[in-house]
């Protein structure tokens, strides 16, 4: 079990050398989530966040790469993409057998030993970051959960490997809560996605309240997106609310990261609504004080690391 002394110099202590990684390998609002996890958990958790990201960036070169001319060029792209994807599925069924030959290979393993988990959730993952290749909208929610699910619910489902657990109804929490929080990224990032050629929103619920692609485009602010927005805006809620309904008290106090999590999105979908929906000119994001107390309130009702050992 880990100690832990409410100073600011120890805090500082507690995060160096591996805050740097963590930052380069999640958002911060997952820093701050995970910041008083026993240290072989944070650990095991930046490993795993760190071929999440992995996986993620070579997708993400792609659409940094958009502006090439011309369509050769787009498919030598999307191409190299999947070769690389096809690269770390071989690396993870060296990892699988025991022979892994990549540094991040290496740790993912390592982790395996301490938290086993199935190798089908990595590959699920590569599939979801694989759907950006080809799907740049999605007709149904239903389309769209599916990618949620491969890109959010996966890793929540490795996540609480780590965390452990007790009863089989975490897994169901770890689902839910991840379509929660992409549905939240979704709704945050509307306009860079937008940018990048990309509308996560199901093209179902745009015919629904008659907001046309071209509006989302040009950032239009009227009642039809608003009503859009309020719809979508209340589909996240719910499955944070299913999340909330399938959390096993018994697995409470060792799930305290991930409920922090759920915390700090959940202040995001409120800030879009303080905001009357306005994600094109109001920046949503929680400053990290008002991070940190959500961190720090979650863990201290869970006792900080006494129960994460």
């Amino acid at each position: 079990m880990e100690n832990m002394h409410f100073t600011p110099w120890h805090l500082r202590d507690r995060t160096r050398g591996w805050k740097s990684e963590l930052a380069r390998t999640v958002q911060s609002n997952f820093f701050y989530s995970f910041l008083f996890l026993p240290k072989h958990k944070r650990q095991a958790i930046i490993d795993i966040y760190s071929f999440c990201r992995e996986v993620d960036d070579i997708v993400d070169e792609i659409d940094n790469e958009a502006g090439s001319p011309g369509t050769h060029r787009s498919n030598e792209n999307s191409n190299r993409a999947r070769q690389a994807l096809d690269q770390w599925r071989a690396e993870l069924d060296r990892v699988f057998a025991g022979r892994p030959t990549s540094s991040l290979g290496i740790r993912i393993r390592n982790v395996l030993d301490q938290f086993p988990m199935p190798q089908s959730y990595f590959n699920e993952l590569i599939l979801g970051c694989e759907m950006d290749l080809d799907h740049k909208r999605y007709e149904t929610f239903d389309d769209l959960y599916q990618y949620c699910y491969r890109v959010a619910s996966i890793t929540g489902l490795m996540c609480v490997e780590i965390f452990t657990y007790q009863s089989v109804k975490t897994r169901e929490y770890a689902v839910n809560l991840g379509i929660a929080l992409q549905l939240t990224n979704i709704l945050r990032d509307l306009k860079e996605d937008a940018g990048r050629g990309r509308i996560y929103l199901p093209q179902e619920d745009l015919r629904q309240f008659r907001y046309r692609e071209e509006d989302l485009l040009a950032g239009l602010l009227n009642n039809s997106y608003r009503d859009l927005m309020k719809f979508e805006v209340a589909r996240a809620r719910d499955y944070y609310r299913q999340a909330d309904d399938a959390l096993p008290v018994e697995d409470r106090s060792t799930l305290t990261a991930a409920i922090t999590m759920g915390k700090i999105y959940s202040r995001l979908l409120d800030q879009i609504e303080e905001a009357e929906f306005d994600v094109f000119n109001h920046e949503i994001r929680l400053h990290r004080p008002e991070r940190f107390i959500i961190a720090l309130g979650e863990w201290a009702r869970a006792g900080i690391a006494g129960h994460g050992a």
